[in-house]
């Protein structure tokens, strides 16, 4: 091979690692932030109904903890609510849900009490599930 192909060679490839390389390492990072940032949006929103849950407690305000239970409920269904595909996630996604159900099935019988029990079940779900997911996490990096 001649000096003069060989350098031509180079400068294509070099050009092209300066060109595509950023651009195809920001594909995936993008995917990536875009999966994350819908996942944050996604647990902001869980978080809001959760607080409006506690408000509705705190007042007495029954249709309000119904509504926002049934939001959550629709919230834990969607497709990008599944953080992880483990069992535990599994088990944790169906804890969260039962304890919506006995919430507004509290609601349903206006027991308070049987609401605020469910409330703080449900407070202890989302905590074991996130640490679950945190855990799970660290281990795969």
């Amino acid at each position: 091979m001649s000096t003069r192909r060989f350098i031509l060679i180079v400068v294509i490839v070099t050009f092209a690692v300066a060109i595509f390389g950023p651009i195809l390492r920001g594909f995936g990072d993008d995917k990536t932030a875009r999966g994350q940032d819908a996942m944050t949006k996604l647990m902001r929103k869980k978080l809001e109904h959760a607080q409006k849950l506690l408000e509705g407690i705190a007042i007495n305000d029954l249709k309000m903890v119904d509504e926002n239970a049934d939001d959550l409920m629709t919230l834990s269904k969607l497709a990008e609510f599944r953080a992880l595909k483990t069992l535990d996630y599994e088990r944790h996604t169906n804890d969260f849900r039962r304890t919506l159900d006995d919430m507004r099935r509290g609601v349903k019988n206006k027991n308070l009490e049987a609401v605020t029990l469910a409330y703080m079940d449900m407070t202890m779900t989302c905590v074991r599930c996130h640490t679950h997911v945190r855990e799970t996490r660290i281990a795969r990096k």
